[in-house]
């Protein structure tokens, strides 16, 4: 699922916010480490924080290590609860997997408006999409052996070459370059939407089902926005730490980059099953 959480408007809502101006006053009196907050060069208002008060990459990253951890907790819950027959077929996918499927989904649309809580929230969030994970990833091992792993391994690996892209100003994260990655992923929510619209009136969707050569494209596709995306994830957690954004935006932040490394692990996954399927 595109990432609908982590973007530049969340940040200039949180730099808006009362508190982080306040009249001119004398830098040398400040506390050692306080990190000045301007609105422009000739504003006649200047904050001061310190440095312990607002977000740093270290922060937004470790924080990230956390959600993921506490993912692959509640991956473990959602593997143990599908159930295999003696010939390694699924018996039973557990209706009640429905509540934390749409209870993550919920928690997803509050942190959008409510970012303050990501600290509290977000592991929330890691556990109840990590159960529902657990439970979808079973399903492909049990139809295909290896395949999760083998998911997991691409996943990573994409996420380190897309950090070391990003870090070493191979691909700049351009006004452009983030306008064209956000309409994509927008155009991939709405096909997305649509699609499941349909569906709930009987018709399959060739994307999901069919292994053809358009449809491997079309997964290759997604997948290649999903692994840019996590690009612009990594410019706004420096954009934030940059601009002293609020401490707690470390953990909206890793919030946000865990749910594009989600959406392009299950992306892996299904474009993996359609390559084991031909």
């Amino acid at each position: 699922m595109p990432n609908p959480v982590l973007n530049e408007k969340t940040f200039q809502r949180a730099e808006s916010q009362a508190g982080w101006a306040a009249p001119t006053v004398d830098a040398a009196n400040q506390p050692l480490g306080a990190v000045p907050l301007t609105d422009g060069p000739s504003s006649p208002y200047t904050a001061y924080r310190p440095a312990t008060e607002v977000m740093t990459r270290s922060g937004a990253y470790t924080a990230t290590g956390v959600l993921l951890a506490l993912l692959l907790v509640g991956g473990v819950v959602g593997w143990l609860a599908v159930t295999e027959n003696a010939a390694g077929e699924v018996v039973d996918f557990p209706g009640w997997l429905l509540l934390p499927m749409f209870a993550a989904f919920g928690v997803a649309i509050f942190l959008a408006f409510k970012p303050r809580l990501a600290v509290f929230l977000g592991p929330v969030y890691a556990l109840l999409q990590g159960t529902v994970l657990g439970a979808i990833s079973h399903v492909y091992e049990a139809e295909w052996s290896g395949i999760v792993l083998q998911a997991i391994g691409i996943t990573a690996a994409i996420t380190v070459v897309m950090y070391l892209i990003y870090a070493t100003g191979l691909i700049k994260v351009t006004d452009r370059f983030r306008k064209v990655i956000i309409g994509a992923t927008l155009g991939i929510a709405l096909f997305y939407l649509v699609s499941i619209i349909i569906s709930l009136f009987g018709v399959d969707i060739a994307y999901f089902q069919s292994s053809s050569g358009w449809s491997i494209a079309l997964s290759v596709i997604i997948a290649g926005v999903a692994a840019f995306n996590l690009m612009l994830d990594f410019d706004l957690i420096d954009k934030g730490s940059e601009v002293g954004a609020p401490k707690y935006m470390e953990w909206y932040a890793a919030f946000g980059l865990m749910v594009t490394v989600v959406w392009l692990y299950l992306e892996i996954l299904r474009l993996l099953a359609k390559l084991q399927n031909r």
